[in-house]
C-alpha cells in the first residue's frame, strides 16, 4: 500500500467502524451461527491491526506491533464502553472486546510468520 494513502485509510476504516460499532446494524447479514456478531468482531479487528500496522510501517516508532496492537484493542475497548452511553439498542459485551484481541493476535501472529518465512 502506498504510503502516503495509509493514513487516510486508517481513519476511513476508523470512521466507518466506529460506525458499524455504534450505529444500528440489525440488517447485517447472519452468518448461521450463535456466534456470528463474534466473527465479525475477530475481522473487522484483523483489519483494523493490519491497517494501523502498516500506517505505523512509515513512521520511526521502535516498536511498530506494540503500538499497533495498543492502540486497536484499547480502541475496541473503548468503543464497547461507550456502546451504553451513547444507544439504547447496543450493550457492551466483554467476549467483543475478547473477539477484538484475538482478531489483533491472530495479525500479530501473522506478522511473525510472515518473518521467520522470510528469514529462511
Amino acid at each position: 500500500m502506498l504510503k502516503r494513502w495509509s493514513l487516510p485509510i486508517v481513519l476511513v476504516y476508523v470512521i466507518a467502524l466506529t460506525y458499524g460499532s455504534i450505529g444500528n446494524v440489525s440488517d447485517i447479514p447472519k452468518l448461521g451461527f450463535s456466534f456470528d456478531d463474534k466473527i465479525y468482531h475477530f475481522l473487522a479487528y484483523a483489519i483494523l491491526m493490519a491497517l494501523l500496522f502498516n500506517y505505523v510501517l512509515t513512521t520511526s516508532v521502535k516498536n511498530k506491533v506494540l503500538l499497533s496492537a495498543g492502540i486497536a484493542i484499547i480502541y475496541g475497548i473503548i468503543i464497547e464502553g461507550l456502546q451504553s452511553i451513547l444507544t439504547d439498542f447496543r450493550t457492551p459485551d466483554y467476549f467483543d472486546v475478547l473477539a477484538n484481541t484475538a482478531g489483533v493476535i491472530f495479525v500479530i501472529l501473522l506478522l511473525r510468520f510472515k518473518k521467520k518465512l522470510k528469514l529462511k
